[in-house]
């Protein structure tokens, strides 16, 4: 397996997302999308109470200016960067059907960790958390601080021996054989005969070097500390570049309910993190 299709969620605040789906691009010789989406923001209901019909035309010309901006944007800087096969697409609607439809043909999306300072509406907080659970392929999130000039030189797997961290190695293989550290971790594993074996962390180990990843075990202890926590100290003190991780949560009547561990990492990652529900 191989990624050759790639989409990334264009972001007008940050180029650094689309800076990682395009060096990717450039690495696995895949085909990039970039996908913007036509957005009028909304505005309080005490406010559109007072606004005219003129004001309104205004503010949806000035959204559909600053997509076909970021489409250009994104085109000129595919041919800078010697990116072939590049294309820009302006999505309109629900942004997470839209991100949901198209990302069911690429085999890898990257968008970018929304800045909490800097979003204007509370639900674009949660836009990574929807889409991660709806687009049905591997979300690869990137911080909103930090610069990230390798993905996956040295990259961690967070294993749970669940289906979701299943899933997420399996899509991570691609970048996992050209890394060129793997470090496995467990949080508390104990051996079990239904998910973690005799030896937790053994199994997945074998499994990788089979594909010819070279891995290094690390069973962690908690000692109190959140999985999530734990996690973020060990990538600090491996000085890795990409953590690899099962995304574990659901829709319950209209309410997002994640885990703790994945809502820690959403929250607070410090690195690019490949996640897969």
């Amino acid at each position: 397996m191989t990624y050759k299709n790639i989409a990334v969620w264009l972001d007008a605040k940050r180029d650094a997302p689309t800076e990682v789906g395009m060096q990717l691009a450039l690495d696995f010789g895949a085909h990039l999308v970039g996908l913007n989406h036509f957005h009028v923001p909304r505005l309080p209901p005490y406010v559109q109470t007072y606004v005219g019909e003129d004001i309104a035309r205004a503010r949806i010309e000035r959204a559909s200016e600053e997509a076909r901006a970021a489409s250009a944007a994104f085109s000129e800087n595919a041919v800078r960067r010697g990116v072939t096969g590049a294309e820009a697409r302006t999505l309109g609607g629900d942004p997470i059907s839209g991100l949901a439809t198209h990302a069911r043909y690429a085999d890898l999306v990257v968008m970018g960790q929304p800045d909490p300072q800097a979003a204007l509406d509370p639900a674009d907080l949660e836009f990574p958390d929807h889409a991660i659970l709806a687009c049905g392929r591997p979300v690869l999130m990137v911080p909103y601080t930090g610069t990230f000039k390798t993905i996956g030189s040295h990259a961690v797997v967070a294993w749970s021996a669940t289906r979701e961290a299943t899933r997420a190695v399996t899509d991570a293989l691609p970048l996992l054989k050209r890394a060129k550290k793997v470090t496995v971790i467990t949080g508390d594993a104990s051996p079990s005969p239904d998910g973690h074996g005799a030896s937790p962390g053994a199994d997945i180990a074998l499994y990788l070097a089979r594909h010819g990843v070279e891995v290094t075990v690390s069973r962690e202890a908690a000692a109190g500390l959140d999985i999530g926590a734990l996690l973020l100290s060990r990538i600090a003190d491996l000085d890795a570049d990409l953590l690899v991780m099962g995304a574990y949560g659901h829709s319950r009547l209209r309410e997002l309910v994640m885990g703790g561990v994945t809502r820690t990492i959403l929250k607070s990652m410090t690195v690019p993190v490949l996640m897969s529900h």
